[in-house]
């Protein structure tokens, strides 16, 4: 008998690793604690929560980030905007430069947004995922979804916004990994309760072509491709999310 239950814990914990590695690597969480500036911002973050109130919440990468930028450059002066939308809103920016899914799902482990009960979470995410990291359009929705499922898990009363990968002009890949990425997002959450679903693919378009004009990194020196939208292009996307916000938190 104790052969038999010895085979079957062993068999057990084969087929649980097995389906750890059947898992998208999207979907594992993944520190970054070993890097210096990224522990202290998340150590820095942890204190802003317990420090509160936090009514609002922006959760992503760098585009995120970007929102505490104020310049000196107009073009990279974000905080007027965020001033503007956020504000008075009780707002704390989880955003962290070169983040995926998985080190968003590790933050969110590991108290993001523990002690908090906001009205509304933003989640902005995936663009790195298509990066160097090169997940295809499945992987990445896998790991979005974890996202989402993740930020309802730890604030259930919170209204969850989910804005689509937005375009730029990175590779052909990326360009219709984004596409495709988008197209299944809409799928997945459409009718989703508490969750609005936002492509602003539009706001980054003109004929069709993405409008390298409303990015900055054509600015950087050496310049980069355009990816980091501009603080007016953040503008439009902060006044197209704000009908959402405007039902779920009340007018600013």
């Amino acid at each position: 008998m104790m052969r038999l239950v010895i085979a079957f814990l062993l068999l057990a914990g084969a087929g649980a690793a097995a389906a750890q590695e059947r898992a998208p690597v999207s979907t594992v969480p993944l520190s970054r604690m070993d890097t210096p500036w990224w522990r202290a911002r998340h150590l820095e973050k942890l204190a802003l929560l317990r420090a509160g109130p936090v009514d609002l919440v922006w959760l992503g990468d760098s585009i995120t980030q970007n929102w505490e930028a104020s310049g000196p450059a107009e073009w990279m002066d974000f905080s007027r905007v965020w001033q503007q939308y956020y504000g008075s809103r009780h707002a704390l920016n989880l955003g962290f430069k070169g983040d995926t899914t998985q080190h968003v799902l590790w933050r969110i482990a590991n108290g993001e947004l523990d002690g908090i009960a906001p009205r509304a979470v933003v989640v902005l995410v995936g663009a790195n995922n298509l990066g160097r990291v090169r997940n295809t359009a499945a992987q990445t929705v896998a790991g979005i979804e974890a996202v989402v499922d993740a930020v309802r898990s730890k604030v259930p009363g919170a209204h969850v916004v989910l804005v689509g990968v937005l375009p730029s002009v990175r590779s052909m890949y990326v360009t219709r990994t984004t596409e495709r990425t988008n197209a299944a997002l809409v799928q997945r959450f459409a009718g989703v309760a508490g969750v609005t679903y936002i492509d602003a693919t539009a706001l980054f378009v003109r004929d069709g072509i993405v409008d390298r004009s409303s990015f900055y990194d054509d600015r950087l020196s050496p310049p980069e491709p355009p990816l980091h939208p501009t603080p007016a292009a953040m503008g439009r996307l902060a006044a197209l999310i704000e009908p959402v916000l405007v039902r779920s938190m009340g007018r600013r």
